[in-house]
């Protein structure tokens, strides 16, 4: 018998290997689909089927990669979209692996279509559940992907499938969902790595709200919707060419890397670390370190331009990874040999100010005329406070306010660390503003008496 979850780091994605005797299925799977082929080859089995609990809206689906390698045949929820590839599931069918039985189960709510998935053991006793994103640790899955007019409506169904045909599965059932913490997928995903329907009963929030309660709250928390989501969507139902083997970026030297940057109008993204970034970097980089990258390159980088590369150490594979698995293959190149490379060829770099948290302090507090950003998100000021006179913008939210933004004063951006700091400094860098400042640190080491925290 083989169960295997795929973790994809940064998108916090899982997906799921089931296997016994010679056979065995795929849930969800990524775009780059080597560890199922060689898992379940590795233990003696051929990959039957594909399923799909949902059109998936945050990463690219490795659905039509892994039948065009397996002769998988493929079946995908939501069957009221027009998919061009594979067959829709129905509600009740079965599939047989070696012993194991999988049952679809209908949960609408997060999308109109959203399929679960119950795999009974070799005696028929029902033992895990993959609820893609209908039911995760501590959280349930958003119902504003629709569009606003829909997410009532949606609430009601999500609500329905939850209490009326997952929670009566069984308290001992093992739950396996499509994310775990830190997904854009659900606001408030606990880090329990496996958990149980029992456990959720017990101390998922959400499970304990009346039906009124339920849609109430959650049609209050619709976090921001990433703009990637919209392509992701697309091709999701299309299908697309086969990618076959990872495509290897193309090294560059610093001469070479310029000259294509201007004549393809290429972005530039730089995966190194804050400190890094701010001491030096090619002129109109993006900066998203590498942690981050699978949760903000959705916000601000574009499909419409080639993606050139700047990093540190062993980076291309695992940049250009996570970057396919967004759908962003125009990827151009890399600098070899990095900043150390271009500084040599003579050519220009930019920088941004850092300060420590404790320094701007002392700057506020001696009377330094100053405009604060701070980019954490809502749930952050709430549970650690707001800096008084500060202005709040989301990280997520910079692209679309832009105009509350001056550039004719020193901006002093501020969020839990540093990183997400530098990642809207830089983007405020390459559209014109100047005078900016990373604030590196945290809540921990703010003492500004001129500008003291609010609970």
């Amino acid at each position: 018998m083989l169960l295997e979850r795929i973790v994809s780091a940064g998108l916090a994605h899982y997906s799921y290997l089931v296997g016994d005797k010679n056979q065995a299925l795929v849930i969800d799977p990524r775009r780059d689909v080597d560890d199922y082929i060689k898992m379940a080859s590795g233990a003696g089995m051929k990959i039957a089927h594909v399923l799909e609990t949902h059109r998936n809206e945050d990463y690219f689906v490795g659905s039509m990669e892994l039948a065009s390698r397996t002769g998988a045949q493929v079946w995908h929820a939501d069957g009221q979209w027009e998919y061009q590839y594979g067959q829709p599931v129905t509600a009740g069918q079965r599939w047989k692996v070696g012993r194991l039985e999988v049952e679809a189960i209908a949960t609408p709510g997060h999308t109109p279509g959203s399929m679960s998935y119950l795999l009974r053991d070799p005696s028929g006793i029902p033992w895990m559940l993959f609820c893609g994103d209908t039911l995760f640790a501590g959280e349930v899955g958003r119902i504003d992907l629709m569009g606003k007019d829909l997410a009532a409506k949606n609430a009601g169904l999500l609500y329905e499938s939850l209490f009326k045909r997952l929670l009566p599965l069984g308290d001992e059932v093992i739950l396996c969902p499509a994310h775990g913490s830190g997904s854009v997928c659900g606001e408030l995903i606990a880090e329990r790595l496996w958990t149980t329907i029992g456990l959720e009963k017990k101390h998922n929030a959400r499970l304990q709200e009346s039906q009124e309660q339920f849609v109430a709250s959650i049609l209050k928390s619709q976090p921001d919707r990433p703009p990637y989501f919209r392509r992701m969507e697309k091709v999701n139902l299309e299908g697309r060419p086969i990618l076959g083997a990872l495509p290897s970026p193309q090294p560059l030297d610093a001469r070479s890397f310029f000259a294509l940057s201007e004549k393809q109008n290429a972005q530039i993204l730089d995966t190194r670390s804050e400190l890094a970034f701010g001491a030096a970097h090619v002129p109109g980089s993006q900066s998203i370190w590498l942690e981050g990258l699978a949760s903000f390159a959705g916000w601000f980088l574009s499909y419409d331009r080639p993606i050139l590369i700047v990093g540190e150490g062993n980076f291309v594979e695992n940049i250009a990874v996570i970057l396919l698995r967004l759908g962003f293959d125009d990827i151009a190149g890399f600098l070899a040999g990095g900043m150390l490379n271009w500084h040599m060829s003579g050519l220009e770099s930019a920088a941004i100010r850092t300060l420590t948290v404790q320094e701007l302090c002392r700057l506020l507090d001696e009377g330094e005329p100053s405009w604060i950003l701070d980019v954490r998100f809502e749930s952050e000021l709430e549970r650690d406070g707001k800096i008084d006179k500060a202005q709040h913008i989301p990280i997520t939210a910079i692209a679309k306010s832009l105009d509350e933004v001056p550039k004719d004063r020193e901006v002093y951006i501020f969020c839990g660390s540093g990183m997400r700091s530098m990642v809207a400094a830089s983007f405020l860098k390459a559209r014109g503003w100047k005078r900016l400042a990373v604030i590196l640190g945290g809540m921990a080491g703010w003492r500004s008496r001129t500008c003291p925290i609010k609970k």
